[in-house]
């Protein structure tokens, strides 16, 4: 944005991908002028971007394999990626025969219905109870179920939307059956995969 326009012109409109290579291979000489400068700290940055994104992509592997040692039906929820599911591992703990029930999952995640009815009407709001991470999970595979039209999801939607519901109440619906379909998942896993120690 404030770099000299002969160097913007270089790099305006460029895709942000082929902006970080050619801002990498960037040679900015003897810092003699404002454009060197900057050119040295486009380098810099993109350089520091292509090792963190290679550091990401090296964890994400590892955090996949753990998840799926760890609770194969898990991540085999669709929507659910590893980072979800450890998310999800992590609320259920190393003994996920603790918690008892479906209902004590959901509640446990903070996706348990609460009450909001007043005089005429009957509805229920978003609990803001429970493990956050694990509610954020939750919504992550709601809306990447609602994104790729997973036609369950979509089928539900629309006959919800039908009776008149609100879009926020549909997505606490939605979350409540992930959370059920995740509970499903996560008392499946044999004894001896519970625990990665």
């Amino acid at each position: 944005m404030t770099a000299p326009e002969e160097l913007r012109g270089e790099l305006r409109g460029l895709p942000g991908p082929r902006l970080q290579r050619v801002c990498a291979g960037l040679r900015p000489g003897e810092l003699t002028g404002p454009v060197d400068a900057t050119k040295m700290a486009l380098r810099s940055l993109a350089r520091r971007h292509q090792a963190l994104s290679a550091e990401v992509r090296e964890l994400d592997k590892d955090l996949w394999n753990l998840t799926t040692q760890a609770c194969p039906a898990l991540v085999g929820i669709f929507g659910a990626g590893s980072d979800t599911a450890g998310a999800l591992l992590l609320a259920a703990g190393d003994n996920p025969g603790r918690v008892r029930s479906e209902a004590a999952f959901a509640k446990l995640t903070g996706v348990s219905p609460v009450q909001a009815s007043s005089g005429k009407t009957t509805r229920h709001r978003l609990n803001r109870g429970g493990d956050r991470h694990a509610n954020a999970a939750l919504h992550r595979i709601v809306l990447v179920r609602l994104r790729w039209r997973h036609p369950p999801a979509i089928d539900y939607v629309a006959r919800r939307t039908a009776e008149g519901k609100s879009k926020r109440e549909i997505i606490r619906c939605l979350k409540r059956y992930v959370a059920r379909e995740v509970y499903r998942a996560l008392t499946d896993v044999p004894a001896d995969a519970s625990s990665l120690a």
